[in-house]
């Protein structure tokens, strides 16, 4: 999902028609040529047709003496075709395919899904509608453009709800009061549902509720960048709340005593120009927890492993103030950890990164490179995926 497509604030009538257009011109161009894709009018209705691509190569070697050597890969890590536009003046649409990490680790010709597809309703700033599949507002890196993003790419696992992932399918209502100084999002979408042969005790909705202070500019949209490119002054407060009832029996095997899914999330980011450069941090804290089912005697064998983790991060940026050669530079680090509570103390580890972002023209042409060392507290001498490694990326990205 590209934040712009939520960049519909309202203020008159008469923007709608060209507000996706208009949001990619203010968060993309910062160098270059800004309006990307094709627009194709139709009385007051439009469609625009975008193509967005990061083309990575990573290299991965592990400092465990289990698993000697290391992964290398070309990859297309995403690869994208977009629709959006609007119906009317008060009905969007947008839908993208992908086809993910296409060459990762030998998995070549990935299938084409839909990342997201909805429709929007857009009453007026304060009350606005989204029924589809889209981004879950729990965790504000999840709410972060992946093509906008200050780091190589978001948290592994930290960021997403543990049974939806990214993403899921219902309904939201949002909407922004004083000038988008105060912000709220509530979701309720499928969460973890029954398959109709006892795995889960309920097929209830999950509820996800999300509000934000700006102290200072304005995020108006339902998404946010994680780097404006020094073209605005951000302190944005969040925080986020998420519940499903009976997602997971506590005895999976005698399928009684139910849990419910409980998840809160508090988070900070703020973005400043000076005259020396533009400077970006953000913090986040989140904690997920399904009543320690995934330690029982007698566990949910598809319970995913992350419901019972608790996880910060830290982010920081630095971009020069002006131009060196053909681009902007900006600098980054990324600190990060995860602790996932399971009996065997798998799973629990710290990341720590650093990078840079070259702005050829803007995020809609760039090169970025980031280096990453991540230790596990107890190494998985079976799972290579549990076990210390260090990691270097370079990617390219390209947005038509």
């Amino acid at each position: 999902m590209k934040n712009s497509t939520f960049k519909k604030s309202r203020i008159a009538n008469v923007a709608r028609r060209a507000i996706v257009p208009l949001a990619a011109l203010v968060l993309a161009g910062f160098a270059g040529p800004a309006i990307s894709g094709v627009t194709l009018h139709s009385g007051n209705s439009y469609l625009t047709i975008d193509y967005d691509l990061q083309a990575w190569y990573q290299s991965r070697g592990y400092t465990s003496s289990t698993t000697p050597g290391g992964l290398n890969n070309f990859f297309l890590r995403r690869n994208r075709i977009v629709l959006s536009g609007q119906y009317n003046n008060y009905v969007g649409f947008f839908v993208d395919t992908d086809a993910p990490v296409d060459g990762q680790q030998g998995f070549n010709d990935r299938s084409m899904t839909y990342a997201d597809a909805y429709v929007t309703i857009d009453t007026n700033d304060a009350y606005q509608f989204i029924v589809g599949k889209f981004k879950i507002p729990f965790t504000r890196e999840n709410l972060e453009d992946c093509f906008g993003a200050l780091t190589m790419d978001r948290s592994l696992l930290l960021a997403y709800t543990p049974f939806a992932a990214s993403r899921d399918t219902g309904v939201a209502m949002w909407g922004n009061f004083h000038n988008a100084m105060f912000q709220y999002r509530v979701m309720v979408s499928n969460g973890r549902q029954s398959n109709g042969q006892g795995n889960t005790p309920k097929s209830e909705p999950m509820v996800t509720g999300r509000i934000t202070a700006s102290l200072l500019d304005p995020e108006y949209g339902y998404g946010y960048e994680s780097t404006y490119l020094g073209t605005m002054k951000v302190l944005t407060i969040g925080a986020s709340y998420e519940y499903q009832q009976d997602v997971v029996w506590d005895n999976y095997a005698a399928q009684t005593d139910p849990k419910n899914y409980e998840a809160w999330t508090t988070d900070i980011f703020y973005e400043y120009p000076f005259h020396s450069g533009t400077y970006t941090a953000s913090a986040a804290y989140m904690h997920y927890s399904t009543g320690n089912a995934i330690n029982s005697a007698s566990p949910d064998p598809n319970l995913p492993l992350t419901t019972q983790l608790q996880g910060y991060y830290v982010k920081a940026g630095y971009m020069f103030p002006r131009k060196i050669g053909i681009g902007r530079l900006q600098f980054f680090l990324r600190h990060e950890k995860s602790q996932y509570n399971l009996l065997t103390g798998y799973g629990d580890q710290q990341w720590n990164s650093g990078g840079f972002n070259y702005y050829i023209s803007g995020q809609q042409l760039k090169v970025t490179g980031e280096y990453a060392h991540v230790t596990f507290n107890t190494q998985d001498p079976l799972n290579a995926a549990m076990q210390n490694y260090n990691m270097e990326t370079l990617g390219l990205q390209l947005l038509f």
